[in-house]
């Protein structure tokens, strides 16, 4: 019978053979808004692995001969506790605990134009209509990874780890910050993290100027806040393809790149996701 070890391991995955499953974890940390990348060795002739985490389906790609990678997302609002990672393999079912260590996300304080707190009744339809047109993209991802290199930043200037900061805006506290800000100038091309296919791509009210792309296996990018677009919804990128440019547009305080990432549905910050799925 196949046996599993899961092994929670730091920047290097390991584990130990057991003539069967091997599975080991590969994070920053784990905890709220990190990405975790599964790696697991499959004997051959295993040609399909049914992966779960927090319950839900993540899927595993054959990335060589006996070895599979999957990558899952502990979303920024997960509660800290005991979890568990399950795995089937040619009929054989292996699960293992893991624990989500807490974590406090800061509090800023921005003054914004109120018509980006309280939107006016006039707006109301609009905003609804691209709320239901995100969770459409969302939904209608490709099963397959759609990439095959380590993901890139999209712009050179470093980022200011906003990500999950609770927002208060003109006195009025909003959900958490999804994204990773980067401190980027206005006019700064902004460069695809990897390959897709660009689901939306217009400007949205609280967003402004977005692209929102497909990776596959259930990671997507969404670039926010953008002066300029320069890809189609439909379009095929490739990784390092110019998207479009930095701007000020939609709920800001000034330039800069809004990039929010979703793995396997969870909000996790772009920087988790470079730190595991980018160059080593």
């Amino acid at each position: 019978m196949l046996a599993a070890v899961l092994a929670l391991a730091g920047p290097e995955l390991r584990g130990q053979h057991d003539n069967g499953l091997v599975i080991a974890l590969r994070s920053r940390a784990f905890q709220p808004g990190e990405v975790m990348l599964v790696a697991i060795d499959a004997p051959e002739p295993v040609t399909h692995l049914d992966v779960r985490v927090f319950d839900s389906p993540v899927t595993a790609v054959r990335v060589q001969p006996g070895r599979w990678e999957a990558l899952a997302g502990i979303d920024l609002d997960r509660k800290p506790g005991d979890y568990s990672v399950a795995v089937s393999a040619g009929g054989v079912h292996s699960t293992k605990a893991f624990a989500v260590q807490p974590r406090t996300f800061p509090t800023r304080t921005l003054k914004v134009n109120p018509d980006f707190v309280n939107p006016p009744k006039s707006a109301m339809a609009r905003i609804e209509e691209e709320t239901r047109l995100v969770a459409h993209a969302y939904a209608s991802g490709v099963a397959r990874r759609l990439w095959s290199d380590p993901f890139l930043r999209p712009v050179p200037q470093e980022a200011n780890s906003a990500f999950g900061t609770r927002s208060v805006f003109n006195g009025e506290p909003r959900s958490a910050h999804g994204g990773t800000d980067f401190l980027s100038p206005g006019g700064t091309p902004i460069l695809a993290p990897n390959d897709g296919r660009v689901l939306v791509a217009r400007p949205l009210y609280f967003a402004g100027g977005s692209v929102l792309i497909d990776h596959g296996a259930g990671v997507f990018s969404q670039m926010a806040h953008m002066s300029r677009i320069d890809v189609k919804e439909g379009q095929e990128v490739r990784r390092g393809d110019v998207l479009g440019l930095v701007g000020a547009t939609g709920r800001v305080t000034g330039a800069h790149l809004h990039w929010a990432v979703r793995v396997a549905g969870a909000r996790v910050d772009a920087l988790s996701l470079l730190a595991v799925e980018g160059p080593q």
